[in-house]
């Protein structure tokens, strides 16, 4: 039986229908909460936690990412945790500070706290909370899936960067540009000793553009090797097809189970991809790929049905073709600056890392 909609803290609706949540007691990453809740919500709902990326906040991401649409359709609440600019000047998290980053401190526990209230409050599902956020979002969606892995049933991290990749400024922008060779085995020792859960662990899909000069694509190859060591998968057993002409790649466990799953967007850039048609709105950071990402990552977590089957019809990629997932040369003509400086310049910027 569908409930009232509940009361709660906060009266200021947002354009889009966010309202603020005051309703948490721990903030030490000082954080703001914004939710999404679906009129007549049924009890035990699942949750889905959304983080915006740089210059964003909430209302923007939930416009163009189109999450709110999906939670009416189909029957699940939204929690927007907000960067504050006294954070940072570009409205990014934290996803490169190790305060920030840590269990118990920073701005995942401040997310770990509006996460737990908001399931409380709203009658929420506790085994069917899942998180996903975009570029220093996606980022710090890594940070939370690895730092309260026994809160989420799953992530997805769109233009981000694996856990523990970064520590501090330097070490942010060089991962960005240009991740280091770790192996998988390295990337996922980052996840099991940010706790000691033993799991089961979040299943985690990983999105990203192969042309992303802000993020560069190894990122994303990275992202998926992490969690899938995690989860003690064979990094080649992956089967690839192709859904709607876009690669992804797909680790099954022992019982056919999709864990983890890689999706390379050819030809884009930095930014969540989404099918205007069909849902989202294109514009800065929401880039138009005939494929809406958010749709697809609610199917994943299994609160959504599986795309129409014009969408999702899968294909075997040609024989012999993998993902690139290359890492592109930090070169000059990108489109964001006339010299190498003005490129870095520019991915500081879109991480957070510098003003102006």
């Amino acid at each position: 039986m569908p409930r009232p909609r509940p009361i709660f803290s906060g009266s200021t609706p947002l354009s889009g229908g966010l309202v603020r949540f005051d309703g948490f007691k721990s903030n030490p990453g000082e954080l703001d909460a914004f939710v999404h809740i679906p009129a007549n919500l049924p009890a035990r709902a699942p949750l889905v936690v959304v983080l915006h990326g740089c210059t964003q906040d909430a209302a923007v991401y939930d416009h163009g990412s189109g999450w709110s649409a999906l939670a009416d359709a189909h029957g699940f609440a939204l929690l927007y945790p907000q960067q504050r600019r006294g954070n940072n000047p570009n409205n990014c998290f934290s996803w490169f500070e190790p305060g920030d980053t840590a269990r118990g401190a920073g701005e995942v526990a401040s997310i770990a706290a509006m996460t737990q209230a908001v399931v409380a409050e709203f009658d929420l599902n506790p085994s069917r909370v899942f998180i996903t956020g975009l570029s220093a979002g996606g980022a710090m969606t890594a940070a939370m899936l690895a730092t309260y892995p026994d809160i989420f049933a799953g992530g997805a991290i769109v233009a981000g960067l694996p856990y523990g990749i970064a520590n501090g400024v330097p070490e942010a922008l060089g991962a960005m540009s240009r991740p280091g060779a770790l192996t998988a085995a390295a990337l996922g020792e980052r996840v099991r000793t940010a706790t000691s859960f033993t799991g089961p662990w979040p299943r985690v899909a990983v999105w990203h553009g192969d042309a992303d000069r802000t993020v560069v694509a190894a990122n994303g190859d990275a992202a998926a090797r992490q969690w899938v060591d995690v989860h003690g998968l064979d990094n080649g057993g992956a089967v690839t097809e192709a859904i709607s002409g876009h690669p992804v790649r797909r680790w099954r466990d022992a019982n056919g189970v999709v864990q983890v799953e890689a999706w390379e967007i050819p030809g884009m850039g930095h930014g969540t991809p989404i099918e205007a048609a069909v849902g989202g709105a294109a514009g800065a950071h929401f880039l138009e790929a005939g494929i809406g990402s958010s749709a697809h990552i609610a199917a994943f977590f299994g609160i959504a049905p599986a795309a129409t089957a014009a969408q999702a019809k899968a294909a075997p990629v040609r024989p012999g073709a993998t993902p690139k997932f290359a890492m592109p040369p930090l070169v000059a003509n990108d489109g964001v600056g006339g010299s190498v400086a003005d490129t870095i310049n520019a991915a500081l910027r879109a991480a957070g890392l510098m003003k102006g």
